[in-house]
């Protein structure tokens, strides 16, 4: 996990709407929000923060540690739902690794939103 990350959002409702519906498997849920923004963490040491913003970013890539391979399903399900793009459905990924079982999908920015478990199924 990473200690935070912060980047600017076009829609900064969808954007909201769809991280806090997508990450909500993996334990993601508002820690605070207010003027500058919204403050996402499931650990409340980690956090990822988004503001509105009227500039175009870069797109992104984001990778979020599941604990097991259903939080990942969890998420591409939630992530569909919430209005995301399939960029890759639940499943090995033998070319990163033996045990990098991951999905991704595209948020409403345009960013490549992945979570990744590497733990053995169970």
């Amino acid at each position: 996990m990473f200690d935070h990350v912060v980047f600017g959002v076009s829609d900064y409702a969808a954007s909201k709407a769809f991280f806090l519906k997508a990450l909500e498997p993996i334990g993601m849920a508002i820690v605070s929000e207010g003027p500058l923004g919204i403050e996402l963490s499931a650990d409340g040491q980690s956090s990822l923060c988004l503001f509105p913003t009227d500039a175009k970013p870069a797109h992104l890539h984001l990778a979020f540690r599941a604990g097991t391979r259903r939080q990942v399903e969890a998420f591409h399900r939630a992530a569909l739902a919430a209005g995301g793009q399939d960029n890759g459905a639940p499943g090995l990924r033998p070319n990163y690794s033996g045990k990098y079982y991951a999905a991704f999908v595209i948020g409403p920015d345009g960013h490549n939103i992945e979570v990744v478990c590497h733990e053995p199924e169970v």
